[in-house]
């Protein structure tokens, strides 16, 4: 704004200012820091006082007003950090120790009410202990260590497990259930960690992570351990489990929910299966086997695979061998029409989750503990999911066929 915009209120404002610097001795940007910091302690101690004034209803020796047993106690000292540095404010207290200013908290330390939700927001996006403490530095002019950094993170982590043990929905139409690994520092060793992730879509078709467990090397009895807490929380059904092709996997899910169907990702597969293929057979090979998993029906998938094995056995006998022992739980979206097949035959949804936390977390090669895997885990999947607002756009007719195919299992 130039001088000719002015309002003559602003003009008048800055008249002030100019007689305020002039009087102050203003000539340097730490003179104005200086005074910035004595204006905040003015305003912040008025402004107290006028509190603990409408508190006890009567002003500062206006005592034939009062008309209460609780009275002004003196001032303690406290010290307020801000953009500019540390300032000391005289801070009014009452004898009885009732007093809870709202301009100045008692336990607040910062003028900048929002400076630990920023080293969370920060922290939830990937970055390190030291770069947020550079951040910091550089934006509000306050030294934060890496371990106010770690106690600040810390206070997450109560919220993580009250997440960890919410109630859930009593049915889900689909849940993915994958691991992702990282390597965390146990008993003076780096071991890898498996972190078991379930993720749902609910019968409304919106997404939610139902939880994500901290375990040893993913293994199927740790996945049961995992399916008996969603169903100690509520849950009585799933309709469809997508998983990976563990080797248990369907015996664990079957365990705790038998009415489940289950559906090994065909992705996973395909990954498997070329493993060990040659370079040059690798791309002929592959369109072989679309022509089996996306057969109009299981008869021509079958049909395919046998015409897949007639050409390719002779070299990759695996091959057909892993399909045809995994087919049962490979070939279960068949029975359904496109919309759910399309939803179920890869874990497409829970991979893309996996490699947004992968991004939040590549800063960290080895985590210290458990907890602050967790931590970190649960601040990047609430940084995620807050963008999770709407449900599927092809919810309506999706619903309508799982109303046909689990008849009885969906309250109307």
């Amino acid at each position: 704004m130039t001088r000719r915009n002015r309002t003559p209120e602003e003009n008048e404002r800055r008249k002030r200012i100019r007689e305020l610097l002039q009087i102050a001795d203003i000539g340097s940007m730490q003179d104005i820091q200086e005074l910035f910091k004595e204006t905040i302690a003015e305003f912040m101690e008025n402004g107290l006082e006028a509190e603990l004034d409408e508190e006890l209803g009567y002003s500062k020796y206006d005592y034939k007003n009062k008309n209460t047993d609780n009275s002004r106690n003196g001032h303690s000292s406290k010290t307020l950090r801000t953009s500019c540095g540390s300032v000391e404010v005289s801070a009014p207290r009452d004898r009885k120790g009732e007093f809870e200013p709202q301009i100045l908290k008692k336990n607040q330390t910062s003028i900048s009410q929002d400076i630990e939700e920023k080293i969370i927001s920060m922290y939830a996006k990937g970055m390190s202990t030291d770069d947020i403490s550079d951040h910091v530095q550089d934006i509000y002019g306050i030294a934060v260590s890496d371990t106010t950094v770690s106690r600040i993170t810390d206070k997450i982590l109560p919220l993580a497990k009250e997440w960890q043990q919410r109630p859930l929905e009593t049915i889900y139409a689909v849940v993915f259930l994958d691991a992702i690994h990282y390597h965390v520092r146990s008993e003076g060793q780096i071991v890898k960690k498996a972190v078991y992730i379930a993720l749902a879509i609910d019968l409304d078709g919106h997404n939610d992570v139902l939880g994500m467990w901290v375990g040893e090397n993913e293994s199927a009895k740790y996945w049961a351990s995992v399916l008996n807490s969603l169903r100690n929380r509520g849950v009585e059904d799933i309709l469809i489990a997508c998983t990976d092709n563990l080797r248990g996997f369907d015996s664990a899910i079957n365990a705790v929910f038998p009415k489940t169907e289950i559906q090994s990702c065909v992705i996973h597969q395909l990954r498997n299966s070329g493993r060990y293929v040659s370079y040059k057979d690798i791309k002929e090979l592959m369109k072989d086997l679309k022509a089996v998993y996306t057969a109009p029906d299981e008869a021509s998938a079958l049909e395919a695979l046998d015409a897949f094995g007639e050409k390719w056995d002779k070299k990759y006998a695996y091959i057909t061998k892993s399909w045809r022992e995994n087919w049962a739980n490979l070939s279960t979206y068949f029975k359904y029409p496109y919309e759910i097949r399309k939803l179920i035959y890869t874990t497409n949804a829970i991979e893309g989750f996996n490699r947004q936390l992968r991004k939040v977390t590549k800063s960290k090669s080895v985590f210290p503990t458990d907890d602050s895997l967790l931590k970190m885990l649960y601040l990047a999947m609430m940084d995620i999911t807050k963008k999770w607002t709407g449900r599927r756009i092809d919810w309506g007719q999706i619903l309508a066929q799982l109303y046909v195919y689990f008849e009885g299992r969906i309250p109307e």
